[in-house]
């Protein structure tokens, strides 16, 4: 039997989750789940990487207490944020977290020295302000000195590799999402870099996924003989590649969510598709094993998330389930809103942010909670078909399916909206894709599997899945179209003409 360990962590939770191969299936168990919430000191947003770490270190430990072995171990995050080593190899400060403030207005600066079309084709990425390129504009501004003083710039995966191995590498997926990649290749480019005056001499090598880092060196955990000769792997490190890596596929014409705190829209293409089209859309071009991830990212439960924390501060004890309760019995329809609105980014009191941008559209906010959680899921649901639309224009064929993986496969209320919005047949699960993607990675590192067909085949022989199928579509193509007009988005005449056939 393989046994090895996947750690997963994404914006608001982490898991340490043992793998065991027999050969013929994979049997996944979490072991540990902790939490992952930022800090915030002086105004500023920090992820707390040293108890990530300490909580990495304890799952490991439980990991090697209930097995004989662990063969290898690899990790995958959230992208995009980074922390900064100083010449002793110490890490300069706490990682700041995407979501800070600190990136107001970076897109602008950036695009005043080069155009979005340009750097949308040089790097394939979709322009958020959250992107690494921004967040190193911001750090420019705010501290030239720490910049110039850094040696090595480490994703949030590596530099966690890096406490566990001592090696400074940066891993492919992720750092395709720093808008710092030459698009198609694994190569900085530096020539932008040196367009907008950021220093580049602290990035490094870029290694494929599957990549071994070598052993552990933590001290700690090489007291343990049953983890210390563990192999660390280098996975696919961006969470949403581990993720792809776990969809049971059933047909070649698919699409996937991969639905956390972030929905991330998407399907698989053999090289970056940069068009002009593609560029308007703000679609990203993102690196996946033996392939690309043509997306978009959406919102995603980061609104359920924010109502449960404000519902709590305003003394309703309400969880995520109790509101997805309270959503079956809400009012169908009751308010349209765009999920993108940039103002729904930072945390804070979300419900009532949606109640301004009701009262601006003239529209009446929802009345109750179960309306207004109801409401959050179909305008969801409304976002993922609106970026269908856009997607099977670029593609210029049908998706006939759309996957559901991660923590909102499990969401039964907005799996059947999904459908019911797309006209496809929705299939669920599993909920912890990352992770087998994550441990599949391990086993082609480690020859227990010889190719990605080898892996795609186990993932279907070893996970469970639900279908949805759509229901009420009628109802649904004109709530539809009302959400357009709402929101002011548009669409294509094709698009267009496949609502009204």
């Amino acid at each position: 039997m393989f046994h090895s360990a996947a750690i997963d962590i994404g914006a608001s939770s982490g898991r340490v989750i043992r793998g065991s191969f027999d050969g013929n299936q994979l049997q996944v168990c979490e072991l540990y789940r902790f939490s992952n919430q930022p800090v915030t000191v002086h105004g500023r947003m920090y992820w707390d990487i040293y108890r990530l770490y300490a909580e990495i270190k304890d799952g490991l430990r439980r990991l090697a207490a209930e097995s004989k072995s662990v063969k290898s171990v690899g990790i995958d995050t959230w992208a995009v944020d980074y922390g900064l080593l100083d010449k002793d190899g110490l890490l300069m400060n706490l990682p700041r977290h995407y979501r800070d403030s600190r990136t107001l207005g970076m897109m602008e600066r950036v695009e005043e020295r080069i155009h979005r079309n340009q750097l949308f084709a040089r790097t394939g990425i979709q322009r958020m302000p959250i992107n690494t390129l921004y967040q190193l504009m911001a750090e420019q501004v705010e501290s030239p000195e720490r910049l110039s003083r850094a040696t090595h710039l480490l994703l949030i995966p590596d530099l966690l590799n890096y406490f566990l191995t001592g090696q400074k590498w940066t891993e492919f997926t992720n750092a395709t999402t720093t808008q710092l990649l030459c698009a198609g290749t694994k190569h900085w480019d530096m020539d932008l870099l040196q367009q907008l005056d950021l220093p580049s001499h602290y990035l490094g090598k870029i290694v494929s996924p599957g990549t071994p880092l070598g052993h552990l060196s933590d001290l700690d955990l090489l007291q343990d003989s049953r983890v210390a000769a563990a192999s660390v792997i280098h996975v696919a490190s961006h969470d949403t590649a581990s993720a792809v890596l776990g969809i049971p596929v059933q047909s070649e014409s698919f699409a996937y969510i991969s639905s956390g705190t972030w929905s991330l829209f998407g399907t698989l293409v053999s090289e970056p598709i940069i068009n002009e089209r593609t560029a308007e859309m703000n679609f990203t071009n993102e690196g996946g094993y033996q392939n690309y991830r043509l997306l978009k990212n959406i919102m995603g439960l980061w609104l359920l998330q924010q109502t449960e924390l404000s519902e709590q501060k305003r003394g309703n004890i309400c969880s995520i389930p109790d509101m997805l309760r309270l959503a079956q019995n809400g009012e169908p329809f009751a308010f349209y809103f765009d999920t993108e609105d940039t103002r729904l980014l930072p945390p804070g009191d979300i419900p009532s942010r949606i109640y301004e941008i009701c009262r601006e559209n003239s529209q009446n906010p929802p009345v109750d909670l179960g309306t207004l959680v109801r409401g959050i899921l179909e305008n969801l649901a409304f976002q993922y078909r609106y970026v269908l639309d856009q997607l099977e224009e670029i593609l210029q064929r049908r998706i006939q399916v759309i996957h559901i993986v991660g923590g909102g496969a499990q969401n039964e209320l907005l799996c059947q909206f999904t459908a019911d919005a797309t006209g496809r047949p929705v299939i669920a699960g599993p909920i912890e894709a990352s992770a087998i993607g994550n441990l599949g990675m391990q086993l082609l590192a480690q020859d227990e599997l010889r190719s990605s067909s080898e892996l795609q085949e186990l993932v279907k022989r070893s996970v469970i899945t639900k279908l949805y199928e759509p229901l009420l579509e009628k109802r649904w193509e004109e709530a539809y179209k009302l959400y357009l007009e709402s929101t002011g988005k548009r669409l294509s005449n094709r698009a267009r003409q496949n609502i009204c056939s």
